[in-house]
């Protein structure tokens, strides 16, 4: 018995298909259940990457405190301003969902940014496309895409051997856990 259940509906990350459309920045003010603080030894440069590079927006900034981010819901990070960065990445990363639709203009952006900071994009077998970018403050971010999913896939059957199946494949909807 599993305990998994399908609760796409509570994500602003669209169903997976080569004609998923994302969702438009989100401008709204709530209360984050999760986000990144960041610090950064040029605000402006950092802002600058995280705009035209990875196409988060401006949410708001408090001059020589902090600089709000957003690209969907519940994808917010915070650029502190700070003394010094990281002389290189750490090995954990952050993850944001996109689309697959973004994934080749995500990668050209940052490239055309800072040459090097993009390696990928790669498949996984959890059925994502990713792509691993190293921001100006030396942050490890991962922008992930899920691919369409096919029943036949290896992909289909790692995520089935742990419990997760597609809906309509045993389980029933939500109800029960809503």
């Amino acid at each position: 018995m599993s305990d998994y259940y399908n609760a796409f509906e509570t994500s602003p990350v669209p169903a997976p298909g080569p004609d998923a459309v994302p969702p438009e920045p989100f401008r709204g003010i709530y209360g984050m259940p999760a986000f990144a603080t960041i610090p950064t030894s040029d605000v402006a440069a950092s802002v600058d990457f995280w705009l035209r590079g990875l196409g988060f927006i401006e949410l708001f900034s408090i001059p020589g405190g902090v600089v709000h981010l957003r690209r969907w819901a519940f994808q917010d990070v915070l650029l502190v301003p700070a003394a010094s960065v990281p002389e290189q990445a750490p090995a954990m990363s952050l993850s944001f969902a996109c689309v697959l639709g973004q994934v080749d203009s995500l990668v050209e952006a940052c490239r055309a940014l800072r040459p090097d900071s993009v390696d990928g994009p790669r498949d996984t077998p959890w059925n994502t496309r990713d792509v691993e970018v190293i921001t100006p403050e030396n942050a490890r971010i991962v922008f992930t895409a899920a691919k369409p999913f096919d029943p036949a896939s290896q992909e289909a059957r790692n995520l089935a051997a742990i419990g997760i199946t597609p809906p309509g494949a045993g389980r029933g909807d939500n109800e029960e856990h809503a």
